[in-house]
């Protein structure tokens, strides 16, 4: 059975996710599988690729760049964060903030990446090792927020973010055969998701795609299960779970560089506190 890492979205607050990844990098820890959602997709890559230090950049210092997030980018393109901007204008080879896409598929680790099904509200997963060098629309597609961003054509159809469909997809995972799995949160373990708002909005920003409308309706009824599903694996020992310790005051759309570098230290910190017990869990010892 293969060891899986499950990387959850959350915009600003992947910066969470960026840190326990750097710490995984730290002590060359390797997965068979790996699953990112939204921003959760973007960190898994590089962190796949080997490239300690690129996730935190993109919250601390790419974000006081104009086409990164804000009024003017979703005037200009639709999207609030600048999809193009981040996964392509700094992602490119050519870009200010490369992406090792050759490092990528040279490492061993599967890596799919989650995008919703704009038509359907149905999840799909995607190999991420066949993105072409310095086109990253998965990506792109699996970080559009509905109404925050335009949804992005890949493929035969149209996507939005893939956490309104599977946020974290622990099962996804134990389906593609991984008997143990390092799921990693990007908001606390009492984190209690409220129904999406404003609903009069996104209903009619999305109203070409009544069945994300659907899913959106649901989602914190979703979010909840899927939680309660993950904290039963963590308790029978098949799954290993980081999230942030404490609440921070911050958000999905925080532009702060302290902000988010205190996510990011609070990760650093959670994991030297937890590294024993996952060494264990990773062993096949008592977690």
């Amino acid at each position: 059975m293969k060891t899986g890492l499950v990387v959850e979205g959350g915009g600003m607050k992947c910066a969470y996710s960026a840190g326990i990844l750097d710490r995984f990098l730290d002590d060359g820890i390797t997965f068979e599988y790996c699953i990112g959602v939204s921003a959760g997709s973007a960190n898994t890559a590089s962190y796949l690729a080997g490239q300690r230090g690129r996730n935190l950049r993109f919250y601390t210092e790419h974000i006081h760049e104009p086409g990164y997030f804000g009024m003017g980018s979703y005037l200009k393109t639709g999207d609030l964060f600048g999809l193009h901007y981040i996964y392509a204008t700094l992602t490119n080879s050519d870009g200010g903030d490369p992406l090792g896409m050759p490092a990528i598929r040279q490492n061993p680790a599967e890596f799919e990446i989650v995008a919703t099904n704009a038509v359907t509200g149905k999840a799909e997963y995607f190999d991420g090792k066949k993105m072409p060098q310095d086109d990253y629309r998965l990506i792109m597609a699996s970080c559009a927020l509905p109404a925050a961003c335009r949804p992005v054509r890949y493929a035969d159809s149209v996507y939005y973010d893939g956490g309104v469909a599977d946020s974290v997809p622990l099962q996804r995972a134990m389906d593609r055969g991984c008997g143990k799995c390092v799921v990693i949160l990007s908001k606390p373990r009492d984190f209690v998701m409220e129904p999406q708002q404003p609903r009069w909005f996104y209903t009619w920003k999305c109203r070409k795609y009544p069945e994300i409308i659907k899913v959106l309706n649901r989602r914190h009824l979703d979010y909840r299960a899927q939680q309660e599903f993950i904290l039963k694996k963590e308790r029978e020992g098949s799954a290993f779970v980081f999230a942030p310790s404490r609440h921070l005051p911050m958000s999905t759309y925080a532009m702060d560089a302290k902000e988010n570098q205190a996510l990011y230290d609070l990760a650093l910190a959670d994991y030297d506190e937890s590294r024993e017990k996952l060494l264990n869990f990773l062993k096949g010892e008592s977690a």
